[in-house]
This record gives C-alpha cells, sequence and structure tokens, in this order.
C-alpha cells in the first residue's frame, strides 16, 4: 500500500525521534503547522510552519525526506526568518542561500555517510537539489551572506532585491557555482522562505514561538542525552544557559561610575585632629559621564534600540550620570547627541539615529580622542560583523568598553568585555 506524502512525513519524524543524529529536533518537528500543498513545487517555511509539495515529497526517497524535514527543522531551531530579516531586505536571494549553505552543510557533517539523511538528488541528473559549499565551514548565516554579495557584486549580479515575492525564490540559480559532490551544490535552493509571512507575526506570536523552540531544544537534548545521541555543536551554543545582559549591562555601568573614593588634603579630617595627627579627608566623585556607540549598520532595528535604551534610561535613574553622550556610528559617528540630568530620561523620545553605512567601530575611539570626551564608561551596541580592522585602536581612551552584542554569539572583542543581548 503506497503511503501519502502526509503519512511519510509523519512516519519521517517519527523514524527521526529514533536517530542518535537527529532526535535533537524531535521537539522543533511539532512546532508549529505541517502540511501539504498539492501546487508548490518544493517546500516552504515562515519560520514556524512548514508546507511540503506534494509532487516533491513523492519523487524523493525516504532519506531525501528525511534530509528536507530535518533542513526544515533547523530553519526553525535557528529562527532564522526572524534573526536575518534585516539581510533579507538588503538581498532574499543571497540571504535564502546563505541559510541554506548552513544547514545542508551541518546535516551533511552529521551524517556523512547517509545512514540516516541523504541530500535529494534530481532524479534524471543525479545531480544534487540544494546549495553545499565545503568552504563556508564554520560560518554562519551573515558570514556567508557577506561572501555571497561580494561575489555577486564582483560578477555584476544584483540577484532578487528586497521587493520580491513572499515565497522567494528558491528555485533561482545559486550565488556560487561548484561540482555536484559539495562544493557549490546543484545551483538550486531546496526550498522557499516566507518572509512575509514571519514578518506578518505579531510580537507576542514571535516571543511565543521562541520561548516554543527553546522549550523544544531543552527536550530535545534530554532526550539525545537519554539515547547518548550526538547534539549539533551550534544547537548546543542555543541551549547553552544566557548571562542576562540587562543585569550584566547594570552591574559594569554602575562599577564604572560609582562614587570612587579621592584623598583630599584641603580639609584635614576632623576625626583624628583631637589625638594631633592630621590625615586626608576622603571625598567621592558622583557619576559624570558615559558614552553610548550604537551601531547603525547591523540587524539592530528600531523597536530593539529602544527597548535597549530604555534599559540604559532606568539604569541611569540608579546612578544619576551627569551626561549621557550618545554616538551613533557606521564608517564614522555620524550623529552626537548629549543628554544631561534630566534630559537624560528623554533619551528614547528624542534620540533620532542616523547612519547606514559601513561598520568601523574604530571611529568611535578615534572621535572620543579628536574631541576630548572623557567618560567613565563606554557601552558599544552592535552586531558584532565589522567590515575594518576588528574593533579599532582605543589607545587613546582611558575608560573601560562593554560590548553589547545582538545577534552575533561568534563576536569576541579585542578589547574590553562583552556580553550577548538576546531578546530584545
Amino acid at each position: 500500500m503506497k503511503l501519502t506524502a502526509e503519512q511519510r512525513i509523519e512516519r519521517t519524524h517519527v523514524r527521526l525521534m529514533q536517530s542518535e543524529r537527529f532526535c535533537q529536533f524531535s521537539g522543533v518537528f511539532m512546532v508549529g503547522k505541517v502540511s501539504v500543498d498539492d501546487k508548490h513545487p518544493s517546500a516552504f517555511t515562515n519560520g514556524r510552519d512548514v508546507t511540503y509539495g506534494r509532487g516533491f515529497v513523492e519523487q524523493l526517497s525516504d532519506k531525501s525526506l528525511a534530509f528536507l524535514v530535518v533542513h526544515e527543522a533547523m530553519h526553525k531551531a535557528y529562527r532564522h526568518l526572524t534573526m536575518w530579516a534585516d539581510i533579507a531586505k538588503i538581498n532574499r536571494k543571497v540571504a535564502n542561500a546563505a541559510m541554506d549553505y548552513v544547514i545542508n552543510l551541518q546535516i551533511v557533517d552529521a551524517d556523512p555517510y547517509e545512514e540516516d539523511v541523504a541530500m535529494p538528488r534530481d532524479p534524471e541528473t543525479g545531480k544534487l537539489i540544494g546549495l553545499l559549499d565545503k568552504r563556508f565551514a564554520g560560518m554562519d548565516t551573515k558570514q556567508v551572506f557577506n561572501i555571497l554579495m561580494e561575489e555577486a557584486e564582483e560578477g555584476g549580479g544584483k540577484g532578487n532585491e528586497e521587493g520580491g515575492s513572499g515565497h522567494s525564490d528558491g528555485e533561482s540559480s545559486s550565488p556560487g557555482n561548484g561540482d555536484e559532490e559539495g562544493d557549490g551544490g546543484s545551483g538550486s535552493g531546496l526550498d522557499d522562505h516566507d518572509w512575509d509571512d514571519a514578518q506578518d507575526m505579531s510580537e507576542e506570536e514571535k516571543e511565543d514561538l521562541n520561548r516554543e523552540i527553546d522549550s523544544a531544544l531543552r527536550e530535545g537534548a534530554m532526550l539525545a542525552g537519554r539515547m547518548k545521541g550526538k547534539l549539533n555543536r551550534n544547537i548546543q551554543e542555543l541551549l547553552h544557559p544566557k548571562v542576562d545582559w540587562r543585569e550584566a549591562l547594570r552591574d559594569f555601568i554602575k562599577v564604572a561610575t560609582k562614587g570612587n573614593d579621592q584623598s583630599t588634603w584641603r580639609r584635614p579630617n576632623r576625626r583624628f585632629l583631637g589625638v594631633d595627627i592630621v590625615m586626608p579627608t576622603a571625598e567621592s566623585r558622583k557619576a559624570e559621564m558615559f558614552v553610548l556607540g550604537i551601531d547603525t549598520s547591523g540587524s539592530i532595528g528600531g523597536s530593539e534600540l529602544a527597548q535597549f535604551l530604555g534599559e540604559v534610561k532606568t539604569i541611569c535613574d540608579e546612578v544619576a550620570p551627569e551626561t549621557v553622550e550618545m554616538l551613533y556610528w557606521d564608517s564614522h559617528v555620524a550623529s552626537r547627541e548629549t543628554y544631561r540630568g534630566a534630559d537624560v530620561q528623554r533619551i528614547t523620545d528624542a534620540t533620532k539615529p542616523k547612519g547606514g553605512g559601513g561598520t568601523e567601530p574604530g571611529c568611535v575611539p578615534a572621535y572620543m580622542v579628536q574631541e576630548r570626551l572623557d567618560p567613565q564608561c563606554v557601552i558599544m551596541l552592535t552586531d558584532g560583523y565589522f567590515y575594518g580592522d576588528g574593533c579599532g585602536n582605543w589607545a587613546g581612551v582611558n575608560a573601560p568598553v562593554l560590548w553589547c552584542v545582538y545577534g552575533n554569539r561568534e563576536f569576541t572583542p579585542t578589547v574590553g568585555q562583552s556580553v550577548y543581548v538576546d531578546g530584545l
């Protein structure tokens, strides 16, 4: 008896739940709705729901269908369609390819001998269906995206620009090239990505989805532990306990701007005058200034920035700085805003972000030296993807630096300390 597409997908879920390699995705398979469409040529997802084309499922072997199912689960696990919405605005086609290159390589690496899954092949030509390139090993989506964009620009291609359809062209030719055995793939995407539907989700829906995926990944990790399965290293990073960035930011500012006891001989300490001992008096400096350096070239949108600044404003109520200098930067400091005293409470309402060019964080310390800004601390909010020489030269800045890094856990600063900002 021939199974329907729906039955085959359900059976594939059960088999993968029993696989030591892929049981970690057991809970993720169940996140969102799974459906079959009679007209769609492949499969598509909005990061929560997955739809499979009936004809595509019917032409796939069991192992190839399993590969496709894991592929869609990893899109959900990595929150690809919310995490990378900004690069999709730049070029959807290249964003689609970058995500697929990362996922496919990880799946192949997890099962190199195709014991549980096998990357689909065209039944007539035998060529791989999907994008695979070993040179992207160890990279994340943004890193691959940058490489593909550079190659597209060198080749004069523009790809599928921001407009596009809700289901971007997953079947169009790839930005990469190579042979069929994994050094470039066949030049076609394995699935489509419904960016429009993903962006139509309300903030509440996105938060619920994040919580559901987190829970599903933890359940999958526990199942993998019981089965002595192998956890994907990148998925393990998603499961690592995260430092609450709000607490880290609050502690950093409080320590950096707390009253510093200084000794002064201008007023002798009265406690010791009665015994003919002259000692200095300790006096405390109040919080004077700190600098906020906001990256306006990265993946930090207006709502995220407002939440971040709201947290900063709350902390300011506690430490009462005299001045907050806000520097918006990309390849240079595009705007400087100064808030003093009670004006600090107006930060979220009054601020006007500017910028949008390249990403050169070194422009911030250079500007501070030029303008003789001498803060008690510097806080940099960025996605950590830079085009220049790392974090720049901070030798002229005599203040501790905290990098609040949004959406990029691979970033490690060359100066100061970092905290990864999740869940803005």
